[in-house]
């Protein structure tokens, strides 16, 4: 009799689930499937996005590595060419890469002036990331110090050369070396101590520095 009875009430459970699943089918139902078509179409997207972005991405770096294999086979214009398109068209960090590329380019085809505005441009480019515009600012310096003024050169450096900036050996550097060949050796000495006085300094950065340090006291430059 008592198995009768619970089986009797698991029945009337059962029913009144059923019940209330139709219930709430019927009040929710389109809802659960429009989130269901939702997350479906979500899922579709998200897969459809990663395998374009991913192929875009594969695209430009075949790209970008065509325009490096013209630059070593000495084909300079049509690399500048290809770089250029990639700056224009390009997907992901390629763009920014094919500026920093073809600025170089400009300098090792002796047009120094256009290089060091290649790089200005692109340190002054707000959208990139501070790193690689610091890193445009310091080879725009590095090649003012044969072609500009030492107020040039610092104008790129200097702000560079704070305790905190990871680029601040080599800036340094180049603000020492620019205030050398303009012959202002006390800036100079000031620069290359800051080197050799850092911890920090990379051993060859320092050891360049505390050469040129010696150089400007065994030639009395001081005096």
């Amino acid at each position: 009799m008592a198995n009768q009875d619970d089986s009797f009430i698991r029945e009337v459970n059962e029913e009144l689930r059923s019940d209330q699943m139709r219930a709430i089918w019927r009040r929710f139902g389109r809802i659960l499937l429009g989130a269901a078509v939702l997350v479906v179409l979500g899922t579709i997207g998200k897969v459809g996005y990663d395998y374009w972005r991913d192929s875009e991405a594969s695209a430009a770096g075949d790209q970008f590595l065509a325009a490096l294999t013209l630059v070593k086979e000495n084909k300079k214009d049509e690399a500048l060419s290809a770089l250029s398109e990639l700056e224009k068209n390009g997907f992901g960090s390629y763009p920014v890469l094919a500026r920093m590329r073809s600025a170089s380019l400009l300098a090792e085809n002796g047009d120094a002036e256009g290089a060091v505005n290649a790089f200005t441009a692109i340190s002054k480019d707000a959208s990139l990331p501070e790193a690689l515009r610091d890193a445009a600012r310091l080879r725009a310096a590095y090649l003012l110090i044969d072609t500009g003024t030492y107020e040039q050169v610092s104008a790129q450096a200097e702000q560079l050369a704070t305790p905190q900036n990871a680029l601040r050996h080599s800036a340094r550097e180049v603000l020492g070396l620019s205030a050398y060949k303009n012959n202002d050796f006390a800036r100079a000495k000031q620069w290359f101590e800051q080197i050799t006085n850092d911890a920090e300094s990379p051993r060859n950065v320092a050891n360049r520095a505390q050469m040129l340090l010696d150089l400007i006291a065994a030639d009395g430059k001081l005096s």
